[in-house]
């Protein structure tokens, strides 16, 4: 058991490797425990991965194609996104202490983790991965709605994230711009699954950080039109009336809860 453990361990310990080996001196890190390795390891890959992607997008939509997918009147200000990214920046360390403490439990043994994929075929995989999607998808649309419902975790949490309602006041930087408890919370179901559902550790890691860029593209307001994606034009519903699209990368969880609102139907409406 102990040398199926190692797996994890050698496996965090080349992402270490990867992030931190080429930004820092070997002499710094080697006296550094492991944990906290793994922990410098994800804020400073977080904190690039969300700005790097940001900016990008942003320069993309709001230049490259100024006009094309936005009117000018619903592109944000400068001062809204560096607010954003202010805001997200305070919470950085703290989202990333569940990675790292998801990566702790793995190490030890606690979770149902796998390290390779082989150990159980690839049709237990794409079976196992399909679970996990559904878990994760239910999770986050309860935890979500009930930010909204239960109204100090609304006003002490969630109010952080919702004052950026409107077209204007949104960006992909709006993303990651939560009270740190909220959007730990809000990524606690990642976690939960691995207690409960075989999981490929690479993919758990892969998907927590596909979640960054999934924050971002739900942000920037561009209706996707790609059923039965829960896209940006979702959200900004969502963003707008405080009571509909709670779900996460799919429609299912609002339409079999009663909570979808379609913003294809909110534009027909309007003509």
């Amino acid at each position: 058991m102990e040398d199926y453990l190692q797996l994890f361990v050698e496996e965090t310990s080349w992402y270490n490797d990867i992030v931190l080996g080429s930004l820092l001196p070997a002499n710094w890190l080697s006296p550094l425990p492991h944990f906290f390795r793994g922990w410098l390891r994800n804020y400073i890959g977080g904190t690039l991965l969300y700005l790097i992607s940001g900016i990008l997008w942003c320069f993309y939509i709001y230049y490259l194609k100024r006009n094309v997918y936005l009117p000018k009147d619903a592109i944000p200000s400068k001062n809204a996104m560096l607010l954003q990214i202010g805001v997200a920046m305070k919470a950085m360390p703290w989202y990333c202490a569940l990675p790292t403490m998801s990566e702790y439990m793995i190490e030890h043994g606690w979770t149902k983790c796998f390290s390779r994929i082989s150990d159980v075929g690839w049709i237990a995989y794409f079976a196992y991965l399909a679970m996990y999607l559904v878990f994760v998808e239910f999770g986050i649309y309860w935890m979500h709605r009930e930010l909204h419902d239960i109204k100090p975790l609304y006003k002490y949490l969630h109010a952080t994230h919702h004052i950026y309602n409107k077209q204007n006041t949104l960006s992909p930087f709006a993303g990651l711009a939560f009270h740190p408890i909220d959007g730990i919370l809000q990524a606690v179901p990642h976690v939960l699954a691995l207690f409960l559902i075989p999981t490929h550790f690479t993919t758990h890691i892969a998907l927590l950080f596909i979640e960054a860029i999934w924050t971002a593209n739900i942000h920037d307001c561009i209706h996707g039109k790609l059923w039965p994606v829960m896209g940006a034009g979702y959200h900004t519903i969502h963003h707008t009336t405080y009571r509909h699209n709670y779900g996460h990368y799919t429609i299912w969880m609002d339409w079999m809860f009663g909570t979808l609102r379609d913003p294809v139907e909110d534009e027909a409406k309007k003509i």
